[in-house]
C-alpha cells in the first residue's frame, strides 16, 4: 500500500488546518501497519489526582486514527468522525505523555474503521483503548 501523506505531510496538515491543537500532538511514525501520535502532555491535560483527564485520551484517539485515514488517502479535512468508543483501562502518569498506536482496519470509499491504544510513555500496558468509524466524503 503507498500512502499519500508522510510525517512532514501531517504534520503541516495539523498546523495549517487545525492550528488550535496542532502543538499538543506530534507524528512519530507512520507506515502501512499504522500511526503512532504524541500527546505533549501539559498542565491543562491534567485532571485532580494526578493523571490525564479523559477528554485529552479521547481527543489523542480521535486526532491519531484521523490522521491516520488521511496519510491513506489524502488532506480530506471534511472527513469526520461518526462513532467512537473508548475504554479507560489504567491512570495514565501525569508526567508521561501518552503515545497513540492507531490502526485502520477497514477503508472503503464512503467508511473507515480503525482502533487505537494508547500507553503512557515508557509503561508496557496500554491505559486505553478506542474504536472509531469516520465518514469520507464523496469526491
Amino acid at each position: 500500500m503507498t500512502l499519500k501523506m508522510d510525517v512532514p505531510g501531517l504534520q503541516a496538515f495539523l498546523a495549517r488546518d487545525f492550528g488550535q491543537v496542532a502543538e499538543d500532538f506530534r507524528v512519530e511514525r507512520v507506515d502501512a501497519d499504522g500511526l503512532t501520535l504524541r500527546l505533549r502532555v501539559a498542565e491543562r491535560h491534567l485532571r485532580p489526582g494526578g493523571t490525564v483527564s479523559g477528554p485529552s485520551m479521547f481527543g489523542l484517539a480521535d486526532v491519531a486514527m484521523y490522521l491516520a485515514i488521511l496519510s491513506r488517502i489524502g488532506p480530506v479535512a471534511l472527513a469526520v468522525t461518526t462513532n467512537c468508543a473508548i475504554d479507560f483501562m489504567r491512570k495514565p502518569q501525569a508526567e508521561c505523555d501518552l503515545l497513540a498506536h492507531a490502526r485502520v482496519l477497514k477503508l472503503g470509499r464512503s467508511l473507515a474503521v480503525g482502533d487505537v491504544m494508547i500507553f503512557s510513555e515508557h509503561q508496557p500496558d496500554p491505559v486505553a483503548r478506542a474504536s472509531l468509524t469516520y465518514a469520507i466524503p464523496p469526491k
